[in-house]
């Protein structure tokens, strides 16, 4: 049995689609751009703070589904551009323990939704 998970504390799907499903103990999260939710603007600042209001928006997912940063297992991360690897990479790290972060990829795509330059989606299970 699939659980739809939702909050207000992150963006609402603008689609066919939900911010993440729970099946059991494993949840899927749909991919996060840096909308803030609060305002529904994007923040595009800088590659950084791009950065950092994609992961506050999946911490809110993953605390809406009663998760944390720590039972992430897989992340897949979108990216505009391979030269802020470093940047992105920098301000992803710092929402993981090293030692226990989770499985991931790193693609370069030729476009995103509303031409953000990052796009992350996760895998949890507790």
């Amino acid at each position: 049995m699939k659980k739809i998970i939702f909050t207000e504390k992150a963006p609402a799907p603008i689609g066919p689609y939900n911010q993440a499903v729970l099946v059991g103990n494993t949840l899927y999260t749909s991919g996060q751009i840096a909308i803030n939710p609060s305002t529904g603007e994007l923040i595009l600042d800088s590659i950084e703070a791009e950065t950092k209001q994609v992961m506050e928006n999946m911490k809110a997912v993953l605390e809406a589904a009663e998760m944390s940063f720590e039972d992430v297992v897989k992340t897949s991360i979108f990216i505009m551009n391979m030269n802020d690897f470093g940047a992105i990479n920098s301000v992803y790290g710092s929402y993981f323990d090293e030692k226990t972060a989770p499985a991931r990829e790193t693609v370069q795509v030729a476009c995103l939704p509303k031409n953000v330059n990052v796009e992350i989606t996760m895998i949890a299970i507790k």
